[in-house]
């Protein structure tokens, strides 16, 4: 009797992706459906079709996923933003360039865009913030540079401090989103948009410019 070949059927991309990757996926899943506190390592381990054992492997604990989600975020931010400034020299176009490319990022992946903005502020057993990871200092010490090319071209204020000002910049982007993802879950008062986001951010900048480099009225800095 003639026997029958069956093709062999290729795996899932689920299938093919390295336990370490099925892990990361699931618990972004789980930490952005369920929250951080409510997403157990059993739960994550069970959607990733893996052990704990082999999570604990690849990430110490439930903390050390967290802050891998952030740092391969922030990372591929980075990475995105330093490809594209390549190409500019104007120092206030590349601060565009990157809140732009920020606002981008967070819009493609709102799972990160949540965890970043409502899970970034938890506080591991060692006492420190997760958030604080070298990805994300990296991104800090990227709009530091900005800023002093900007003060080098004598286009912010030099009575300012500029760590104060990247503090005060970072603190309203990131309050502003944060509003957003509230008023779409809890109907928090925050009906704006990426592009009144932008507009806002925008006439914060203008306050800390030198007097000379003030835009004319109507004349929005990072606007489309």
């Amino acid at each position: 009797m003639k026997q029958t070949t069956v093709p062999r059927r290729s795996l899932a991309p689920e299938a093919r992706a390295s336990s370490h990757d099925r892990i990361l996926g699931a618990a972004k899943d789980l930490f952005a459906s369920k929250g951080y506190d409510n997403a157990s390592t059993a739960a994550i381990a069970r959607l990733a079709g893996t052990s704990e054992s082999q999570l604990i492997k690849h990430f110490g604990s439930k903390e050390g996923l967290l802050e891998s989600i952030f740092e391969q975020a922030w990372q591929k931010l980075n990475w995105g933003i330093r490809q594209s400034l390549q190409s500019v020299s104007s120092p206030a176009e590349k601060l565009r360039v990157l809140v732009d490319m920020t606002l981008s990022g967070f819009e493609r992946d709102p799972q990160v865009k949540l965890l970043l903005l409502l899970e970034g502020r938890h506080i591991s057993k060692e006492g420190r913030m997760i958030l604080l990871t070298q990805g994300f200092l990296d991104f800090v010490h990227l709009l530091d540079g900005l800023l002093e090319e900007m003060r080098a071209a004598h286009l912010i204020r030099s009575d300012l401090h500029l760590e104060g000002v990247r503090s005060a910049l970072m603190g309203a982007f990131e309050g502003m989103l944060r509003d957003q993802i509230l008023s779409q879950r809890i109907r928090y008062p925050a009906h704006y948009n990426v592009k009144h986001v932008r507009e806002i951010f925008g006439a914060l900048l203008d306050s800390f410019l030198s007097p000379s480099d003030q835009p004319a009225s109507g004349d929005a800095r990072l606007q489309d």
